[in-house]
């Protein structure tokens, strides 16, 4: 067996083992035969595990090759003419460390999950999103080309909505999961979009044709034209995964799902996913000023919207919904500013901590309850704020932009939503009109 085999069976054991539990605990259920909740959550478990231990021992390969990258050609979709769709996977500096901390969170929630949903009524539904979660992030992360990525992350994003409307029977559940879902759809045209512009440029979604050596020291083989349009579809599809102005209001509602799937989509893996894409497609960033200036800005801007707004919070899963956001934006500023290691050890050090922080809320709620009785009140703050050193008309008035959440969805309401819907009723109103007059009817009734 040749050095390249044993890469590539690791890589494929990394995507088959959580494949495989979701098809373990999926078919049965779709065959009205759930398993219990010690077999659902164990084949799910050990499914991340297998997928874990296997970057692990993949990390310790290529870092004794040198962290030189290694194709792994799985199968070749379809092919016409010069363009093809092919399933490559890649293990480099970049996919297989994301790959290792995303497996072995995941495997931690599982654990975490087994006892906080024990007798809950969707106990299996969870660990079936749970599982299709874990292959799609890790699809998405070993993937080495466009294709393969818009795959993995249509199942990270479906799971997503699906399990912050995990309790459908409650109202605000629900539509907190269509909005999430909406946003979702509208920012993946970008990806699309970018995988249309790519396989016209170079014949396929290949990375390889995109940007020669692998992170991080790809050059962008394309004209500066197409790495801008490419980078900036990029950018708009990121804007909806990890909660940039104007999509950010999807975040802080989607809390209304369970906790262990909060600590893992919102604090750790499905908000960092596009700045996964865009730190994975760096060399088409570097050669596109124009989609680094706007990631800057956006990412700016959003990073103080949100630590504005996340003062003003008053439960505890909103604060780390913004605090998410916050560090979110940060890390897309990093992207833009052409730095690449930086981010991603920002990116692995805010998951794990923000993860721990979101599954601890519920017990930190209950000591903080048991401090202030004990302390006869509630507790003085640590420390003060900088705003707190503005004039007073300032401070009320940042005040209020903070609880209106900086008028963001007011002004995307009226401005964006309003004017779509009645655009949609009005054309929903011409086609009536004109299936009636196909059908033989005028506007005063039959001819």
């Amino acid at each position: 067996m040749t050095g390249h085999d044993l890469i590539a069976g690791i890589v494929v054991i990394q995507l088959a083992a959580p494949a495989f539990a979701l098809a373990a605990i999926g078919v049965p259920a779709l065959l009205g035969r759930p398993l219990g909740e010690r077999g659902t959550a164990g084949l799910v478990g050990a499914g991340f595990a297998a997928g874990f231990l296997a970057a692990v021992v993949l990390l310790a390969v290529l870092a004794l090759r040198g962290f030189r990258p290694e194709i792994v050609h799985v199968a070749t979709l379809f092919s016409v003419g010069h363009h093809e769709a092919a399933l490559h996977l890649v293990a480099d500096a970049l996919s297989v460390p994301y790959v290792c901390f995303s497996s072995g969170l995941c495997w931690l929630v599982n654990a975490f999950a087994r006892k906080y949903l024990h007798r809950e009524p969707g106990f299996t539904r969870f660990f079936i999103l749970l599982a299709l979660f874990g292959t799609g992030m890790n699809l998405l992360v070993l993937a080495d080309s466009i294709d393969v990525l818009f795959a993995g992350w249509e199942c990270v994003g479906i799971s997503s909505a699906l399990l912050i409307g995990f309790f459908h029977e409650r109202g605000n559940a629900v539509r907190a999961a269509l909005r999430a879902f909406t946003t979702y759809r509208i920012c993946d045209v970008g990806i699309l979009a970018a995988s249309v512009v790519v396989h016209r440029a170079v014949g396929s979604g290949d990375f390889e044709r995109l940007f020669g050596i692998h992170w991080p020291h790809g050059t962008s083989l394309v004209s500066a034209a197409t790495a801008t349009v490419v980078s900036l579809l990029l950018v708009f599809a990121a804007l909806g995964k990890t909660a940039q102005l104007p999509f950010s209001g999807w975040l802080p509602r989607a809390m209304e799902g369970p906790t262990p799937s909060s600590a893992i989509f919102y604090g750790a893996l499905s908000i960092h996913a596009g700045g996964y894409v865009l730190l994975r497609c760096g060399p088409l960033l570097d050669q596109a000023p124009a989609a680094r200036a706007a990631l800057i800005l956006i990412g700016a801007g959003t990073a103080l919207h949100a630590a504005l707004v996340g003062r003003v919070q008053t439960d505890l899963k909103s604060v780390l919904a913004y605090a998410s956001m916050t560090q979110a934006s940060l890390i897309l500023v990093e992207i833009g500013l052409g730095w690449r290691v930086i981010p991603l050890v920002h990116v692995v050090g805010h998951a794990i901590v923000r993860s721990l922080q979101i599954l601890r809320s519920p017990s930190a709620l209950h000591d903080r309850h048991e401090l202030e009785a004990a302390l006869g009140g509630h507790p003085g703050p640590a420390g003060q704020w900088p705003v707190t050193a503005l004039p007073a008309a300032w401070q009320h008035a940042l005040y209020r932009v903070a609880l209106d959440r900086g008028y963001e969805e007011m002004v995307v309401s009226r401005l964006v939503v309003r004017p779509v819907l009645r655009l949609l009723d009005r054309a929903a109103a011409a086609e009536s009109r004109w299936i009636a007059w196909l059908g033989g009817e005028s506007l005063g009734g039959r001819r």
